[in-house]
């Protein structure tokens, strides 16, 4: 008996093949397709139950029911720089009547959210907001720092456009926050939180050793593919010039870098801090607001810092009693 054969012929090889890469391709298209789909739709979703005070924001808002007349606010160089109970003594006053607000990447939209929720607490104080390059160069897109309520005053096909595929974490990012933000808001936690320790005052208690500090300032990441043009400075710029009705004096503080860093020896830091530092002069100048441009502090040094952006303990005295000494009151 004589078994048959099967001849595999290579035309029906490469059929298959052709077929099968063409089944894969459909499947991976079906896939990204359904994918971005979902994502669309959760993107939508936040959007929904976004609400412009972030938890971070909200967990230092109850230091407002002690009615301070001096509240700093904005980012983190505000947040571990600026002791509120020191500028309280230093106005001669008593301790609540300068409160720390500020959070990580703290952005003004979200600032101007709390001051239209609680009006009153605002409306006779000096509010202090410190600013960083991040929040006006549209360059920067990294989940850590891109300001939540600018991504979300984008639509979705703009979010989409501007965050895939690189920056799909920004995205994955304002989806998480614009629910905390919505589960804090509906729990109150801004008005029935606990009162953070220190009036707000986190304190950066290591300093980071020589080799990790960046070599220039010119390269960092907070400039990268710089662009002033975008979104995020029309809309933090105006939120600014908004705050000004709604405070009793506003000034915008632009801190200082570490002093191991010379503007004068690197052109690339020195154009576009320029250029950051007119965009807010120039709003400050148009809306009534003042400007603190500090490029150094007297008594500040290199030791006091524990990165290239933030104090540690140490300098914690000595940048509140400058900043504190700046103000006109």
């Amino acid at each position: 008996m004589v078994r048959g054969l099967s001849i595999f012929r290579p035309e029906s090889r490469l059929r298959v093949q052709a077929a099968s890469a063409r089944w894969i391709a459909a499947a991976l298209m079906l896939t990204a397709v359904t994918w971005l789909a979902v994502l669309a739709g959760l993107l939508a979703l936040a959007g929904r139950v976004h609400d412009d005070v972030p938890v971070l924001l909200a967990i230092k808002l109850p230091l407002l029911q002690s009615r301070p007349e001096l509240i700093f606010a904005g980012e983190s160089r505000t947040v571990y720089q600026v002791d509120p109970n020191l500028a309280a003594q230093l106005i001669g006053k008593a301790p609540g009547a300068a409160v720390n607000i500020a959070y990580d990447a703290g952005e003004p939209l979200a600032l101007l959210a709390a001051m239209h929720r609680r009006p009153d607490r605002f409306l006779k104080a000096h509010v202090v907001v410190s600013v960083a390059p991040f929040l006006f160069n549209e360059g920067v897109r990294s989940a850590a720092v891109y300001p939540q309520d600018v991504a979300a005053r984008l639509g979705v096909a703009e979010q989409l456009a501007s965050f895939l595929p690189l920056r799909v974490g920004t995205l994955i990012r304002f989806i998480r926050e614009a629910f905390a933000a919505r589960l804090a808001a509906d729990q109150h936690i801004a008005d029935l939180g606990a009162l953070p320790a220190g009036f707000g005052l986190r304190i950066i208690d290591r300093t980071q050793p020589d080799d990790r500090f960046p070599a220039e300032i010119g390269s960092h990441a907070h400039y990268a593919n710089w662009d002033l043009s975008g979104p995020k400075a029309g809309f933090e710029i105006g939120a600014l010039c908004e705050m000004v009705a709604l405070t009793r004096k506003l000034t915008v503080v632009v801190p200082p870098w570490a002093p191991r860093y010379d503007r004068a020896r690197d052109p690339a830091w020195r154009e576009k801090d320029d250029q950051y530092s007119a965009l807010v002069v120039d709003a400050g100048r148009r809306c009534g607001f003042d400007v603190l441009n500090i490029q150094s502090i007297p008594g500040l040094e290199q030791g006091n810092y524990a990165d290239e952006m933030h104090v540690n303990a140490s300098g914690v005295p000595i940048y509140t009693r400058y900043l504190v000494s700046r103000l006109k009151r």
